[in-house]
């Protein structure tokens, strides 16, 4: 329960509520005996489980526990670290030169920390050959050796191909990397056809 919602002292309106001391003793007293006990000691009556029944009361210094409280999240936040998907775009007629560019930007990228999605875009008459698109990721895959764990595998969404990868564990798990058979067919498949072409 976060703690603008926790009542405390009067706001509490019930005639019996299970107190919790300092010390860890509870036990079952109306709402009045249990104010005053907390207003000789100086501090707060604090309802911790409204839901109980009777409601959960602390005797504590709310001031203090509202900041630790407080303090607990901050610290949170900061262990979390936030992961961004970063998207690199190429063609499927990438120059040998660019590629590599591009793979170098891909390790970089995984190297910060952040997801990276892959895409390739394909114009007019490629779309009739997309096999060249899944060889084009293929030799991104090689060329960042392995740094990788593949999210989501190389699939077509409208005119683009993409594939989604994400760091490596440090933790010594082997990762799911590289591409299914299925794309070793294609790629197979692309050369027999380039082969036959020539003849």
């Amino acid at each position: 329960m976060a703690d603008k919602d926790l009542r405390i002292n009067e706001q509490i309106r019930v005639r019996e509520v299970r107190l919790i001391r300092e010390d860890g003793e509870q036990g079952i007293m109306p709402i009045q005996e249990a104010l005053a006990l907390a207003r000789e000691q100086g501090v707060d009556l604090v309802e911790v489980a409204p839901q109980a029944n009777p409601p959960v009361v602390k005797i504590l210094d709310y001031g203090k526990f509202k900041f630790e409280n407080e303090k607990k999240v901050r610290d949170s936040k900061k262990k979390q670290k936030l992961l961004k998907l970063k998207e690199i775009r190429m063609q499927p007629k990438i120059d040998d030169h660019d590629l590599d560019f591009k793979s170098k930007h891909v390790k970089e990228f995984l190297a910060e920390g952040n997801k990276v999605k892959v895409t390739v875009r394909f114009r007019g008459r490629e779309l009739a050959h997309t096999e060249l698109g899944l060889v084009v990721l293929k030799d991104v895959l090689a060329r960042i050796e392995g740094d990788y764990v593949m999210d989501k595998q190389p699939a077509m969404e409208g005119r683009f191909m993409s594939m989604v990868l994400s760091p490596k564990a440090k933790t010594g798990k082997p990762a799911k990397t590289g591409i299914p058979p299925s794309g070793a067919q294609v790629k197979q498949e692309v050369q027999e056809g380039q082969s036959d072409a020539q003849n």
